[in-house]
């Protein structure tokens, strides 16, 4: 076993390209780190028995596959860096896996995990957690890459489990699978085939997932329309409300209705103002700022609240730390949280400090950009779309996306999209779309060249357009002019990428670098199943692409 303070490599930014080994890049320390390896192991654990209950035909209680979604949530980058959070979760997780073992007779000859019980004491804690991380086991190079590829997209599908839950939508199928998934990294004696269909499997059910949670969304707030979003600052008291919990949104915008509190979404709310049940509050005014990673700039000093519902949350500055609230999964350490009790929060901490602080003292010029092109609203035009295409209006599509992130690289994107010819149309979803949100891209047919389809678990709207247009025109996906060039940053993107690789969607374009949890044979499997490709430049790609159509 490695001897280092902390080995996390499940995010894009990881240090080297290789892995982060004494501090997280994304600001997490070794403590934290190790206390989240702890955490997933018991995580193991407690799956390996829920998949005994399972596989004698029983069901597992709610709030036992509530806490397997939220824990792993909380280990996702940028979600939580509180270390008594992580403490409190792992002897949590004690409790729900003793709870389990009195459900099964026969508990001989089981996985160490199952058997592990947490010491109070937090040092011994991060003693254990040493023990249990990534690269405790000396396992194949590729079993490896394969079961934290696996992990990864089982942490991705959590977040989305989790927003559809909160709005009460669930699905076993989806459920059950965080269970008998997670208990076969337990396994060492499974293949690498036997991994990699896993993981095919993953793309399945993260289909699936991201299938309800639209459900949840449109059936709960309305199916998004075309609606302008100002970008611009209001004078008067504000709170800023990031990540992507929208039932978060909604019981802020009820609390706050009436009380001279603006409302602004940041990072990937942004959509949030499609969405009919929410827009209809006036006082959801704009959006402020950019992608996360410029936060501690954009939010250095504020007149104003924030409130981080999911991820991405940085180490907040002094200048803001007192006006900076968590909720839900998310936490750190010295920062107000708000607790939900009984199916509500009590936003009123945040609301008073709001007004304390006044807010920004005059309006700036007014700015507003584009939102709402999720499937409902671009398939409602498809028929002028699919005749567009046919006259030679439209002669190619780009899907360009994903997660934005502040390593260098990222610019890629945006040169992309500004180099795209005028006769094509650009679909954009997730943070990634802050690389170019701002910009004129005009108009091709009667269309905006620029559509802005929604959060990342709005892929799902993306690949259904796709699949619509695809039956349209009589052929399958990857005959169409469409091109997928996707950004990727942490471990919902890696579901998402499951999930495409799992429709049999192939040749996109990925970066800025490919993940260093990829073994290099693992890598070229998926280079010779699905032609994944590196981005490279902006020119050369854009050639290659358009030369092929």
């Amino acid at each position: 076993m490695i001897q280092t303070d902390m080995f996390c490599f499940q995010c894009e930014q990881t240090a080297g390209g290789k892995g982060c080994t004494k501090v997280g890049v994304c600001g997490k320390d070794s403590r934290v780190a190790t206390l989240q390896d702890l955490l997933l192991y018991q995580l193991k654990g407690i799956a390996y028995l829920g998949s005994k209950i399972l596989a004698e035909g029983e069901k597992i209680d709610e709030g036992t596959t509530k806490f397997i979604m939220d824990a792993l949530f909380s280990t996702l980058t940028n979600v939580n860096f509180d270390e008594k959070r992580f403490v409190r979760y792992i002897l949590e997780a004690d409790s729900v896996k003793e709870n389990l073992k009195n459900q099964i007779s026969n508990l001989d000859n089981l996985p160490a995990a199952v058997y592990y019980r947490p010491p109070e004491d937090v040092e011994m804690m991060i003693t254990d957690g040493k023990k249990v991380g990534i690269l405790a086991d000396d396992i194949d190079e590729d079993i490896r890459s394969l079961r934290e590829l696996l992990i990864y997209g089982l942490k991705g599908m959590a977040a989305y489990a989790h927003h559809a839950y909160r709005l009460g939508y669930k699905d076993d199928d989806v459920n059950n699978f965080f269970f008998t998934a997670l208990a076969k990294t337990l396994d060492s004696n499974l293949s690498t085939d036997e991994l990699y269909n896993l993981c095919m499997e993953l793309g399945k059910k993260n289909f699936r997932c991201m299938e309800i949670l639209d459900k949840a969304h449109t059936e709960t707030f309305g199916h998004p329309r075309p609606t302008e979003v100002l970008i611009s600052k209001k004078k008067g008291p504000f709170i800023i409300v990031s990540g992507h919990d929208l039932k978060d949104l909604k019981e802020l915008l009820e609390q706050t209705e009436g009380k001279g509190i603006n409302i602004y979404t940041h990072g990937e709310m942004l959509p949030a103002h499609g969405y009919p049940e929410l827009k209809k509050y006036k006082h959801l005014v704009g959006n402020y700022g950019g992608a996360w990673q410029d936060q501690q700039k954009e939010f250095d000093g504020i007149p104003g609240c924030i409130l981080m519902t999911t991820n991405c949350l940085q180490k907040p500055r002094d200048s803001y730390k007192d006006r900076i609230f968590t909720t839900g999964v998310v936490g750190f350490d010295g920062v107000a949280h708000i607790e939900e009790v009984n199916g509500k929060k009590d936003f009123t901490p945040i609301i008073q400090k709001a007004l304390e602080l006044g807010g920004w003292q005059e309006d700036e010029e007014e700015k507003k950009i584009l939102v709402g092109f999720a499937h409902n609203t671009v398939l409602g035009v498809a028929n002028k779309i699919i005749e567009a295409v046919k006259s030679g209006r439209i002669k190619h599509f780009f899907l360009i996306g994903g997660c934005d992130g502040a390593k260098p690289g990222r610019n890629y994107y945006t040169e992309f999209a500004e180099k795209t010819p005028k006769d094509t149309l650009i679909l954009t979803l997730a943070c990634g779309k802050y690389r170019f949100n701002k910009k004129d891209f005009g108009k091709v047919a009667e269309f905006p060249r620029l559509l802005d389809v929604g959060q990342c678990n709005d892929a799902y709207s993306a690949i259904i357009i796709a699949i619509e247009l695809a039956k349209a025109f009589g052929v399958d996906v990857n005959e169409l002019p469409l091109t997928l060039v996707l950004s990727w940053f942490e471990q919902k993107a890696v579901a998402i990428l499951l999930t495409l690789l799992f429709l049999g969607i192939k040749n996109i374009y990925l970066g800025p670098s490919l993940p260093a949890f990829v073994s290099p044979n693992i890598l070229q499997v998926l280079v010779e199943r699905f032609n994944i490709k590196p981005i490279s430049n902006p020119e050369n790609d854009l050639n290659e692409i358009l030369s092929k159509k």
